[in-house]
This record gives C-alpha cells, sequence and structure tokens, in this order.
C-alpha cells in the first residue's frame, strides 16, 4: 500500500497524472486489516459515508472491534440489523451511541449532519404498520446521509383514500420509497402517480403464500409503473442508500 501511494506521488509531481486521476486511485484504498475483518476507510471517498457495519450474523465483540476503528477517524457511526447485545458492546466504546430498537440500527453522531439544500426530500412510505421496522431501517438510514425525511405510514391499497389523501406528500418528494409486504402493489400505484424515482422495498411480513417476502419482490419486478426500481427482501438500508445517491443528482 505504501509503495503504490509512493508511486502516485511521484506520478503525481512529475506530472504524468492529474489531479482527478490521483483522487480516483485513492477511492480504492486503504482499508485497515483486523483479525476478521478488514475495515475500509476509504469508504467516505466514494459515499461521503464511512463504512455501514451488518451487525447479523456478528458476534457483539466483533462489531465493537469494527466500530472502534472507524470512530477513531469518523464522527458519524451506523450499524445495521443490531441486537441489543451489539448495542451494549458497542456502548462500551461509544457512551453517545443511540439504538433504534424498531429499525435495529444502532447511530453515533458527533457532528453536525450537513443537508444540502439543493437535495430534495426522500419519503418513505409503507403499506402497513408492520412494514414499520424496514421503513425505519430507511429513514434513519437516510437521515444520517444527510437527507430531508418524511415518513408516512400505513397507506396500502386496501384503503387507497388513505394514500389519496395525502398526495401533496408525494408531489413534494424527489425520490419515494415505498415498503411493502403481502401482495406488494403498493408501489406500482405509487409509480403511476409521480414523476421520480420510486424504489420498492418487498418485505417478508404475510401470510403463507407470501413465501417470507418473495411474492411481493416478484409483484415489484413485474411492475408496469415506469420509473420503479426494486431492492431485496426486507432491504430498507439499500433502499436508503439508493435514494440518496439520486438525491444527490436531483
Amino acid at each position: 500500500m505504501r509503495q503504490k501511494i509512493e508511486r502516485l506521488l511521484k506520478e503525481y509531481k512529475e506530472g504524468t497524472i492529474g489531479v482527478d486521476e490521483f483522487i480516483n486511485e485513492l477511492k480504492w484504498f486503504p482499508f485497515e486489516e483486523i483479525d476478521f475483518a478488514k475495515v475500509d476507510h476509504h469508504r467516505v471517498l466514494k459515499h461521503e459515508f464511512p463504512e455501514v457495519i451488518l451487525c447479523q450474523w456478528k458476534t457483539p465483540e466483533q462489531v465493537a472491534q469494527i466500530a472502534g476503528k472507524i470512530l477513531e477517524r469518523s464522527n458519524l457511526l451506523l450499524a445495521t440489523r443490531a441486537g441489543l447485545e451489539h448495542f451494549k458492546a458497542i456502548k462500551e466504546i461509544a457512551k453517545d451511541a443511540v439504538y433504534n430498537e424498531i429499525a435495529r440500527t444502532i447511530t453515533v453522531v458527533r457532528e453536525e449532519i450537513k443537508k444540502d439544500d439543493k437535495k430534495g426530500k426522500i419519503l418513505i412510505i409503507t403499506a402497513g404498520t408492520a412494514d414499520l421496522p424496514v421503513a425505519e431501517e430507511a429513514r434513519v438510514t437516510a437521515e444520517i446521509l444527510g437527507n430531508e425525511v418524511e415518513l408516512l405510514c400505513d397507506v396500502g391499497v386496501a384503503g387507497l383514500h388513505r394514500l389519496f389523501l395525502n398526495l401533496d406528500k408525494l408531489k413534494d418528494a424527489s425520490v419515494v420509497i415505498v415498503v411493502a409486504g403481502m401482495e406488494g402493489a403498493l408501489p406500482s400505484v405509487v409509480g403511476g402517480l409521480v414523476g421520480v424515482p420510486v424504489i420498492a422495498v418487498p418485505t417478508s411480513v404475510g401470510y403463507g403464500a407470501n413465501f417470507g417476502g418473495i411474492a411481493p419482490l416478484l409483484t415489484m419486478l413485474n411492475t408496469c409503473a415506469p420509473g420503479v426500481v426494486v431492492v431485496n427482501i426486507d432491504n430498507g438500508f439499500g433502499a436508503a442508500f439508493a435514494a440518496t445517491l439520486m438525491n444527490r443528482k436531483f
């Protein structure tokens, strides 16, 4: 790694590469290696945010070690799919850590989150209250990434009048995230009403034929509404990150 940096510096000083090429090369390294992980400290150059920790399938001790390395270089931390034991482990090293039990997220915010006035608003919609954990994961993610976010709950197709009474909120959004389980029809309806990107998030909420989210996933993939894209089942984090990248171009 040091040799590569020295080579890049030499090429930059000799004028064989420009500033843009130099920065582009730096985007791909460095990382910090610990026994069980390689912490990507330059993720912030690509995404303007440090690496996010997926806590599920990791031990509390592993999560705490990774979090400690990130917080040595950053004033912001986001961990997803976290349990109480993960939170307790991070709390030992970061007393200002906050746990959202519904979203299952852990956040540390040690600087003011900058919000760009040129950005639009991300609207997150749930078909039902049971979809709220996934929507909350999206909300927490979108907010810590610097977006203005609004959450609209329980406006699914079983009572469309609830959605139509909030058309002003849809018109005010630059990106809409629609979280729905059961048959997953809501994103198609929203996609037919708005002229901005719609990110559909299927959830595992539903009875047996929901197949743990497969049914709404297939419905959303087969939408005829233009401008609707789909992320994986229960992936509120992925939807919010994609919405943030779209919102930066607004």
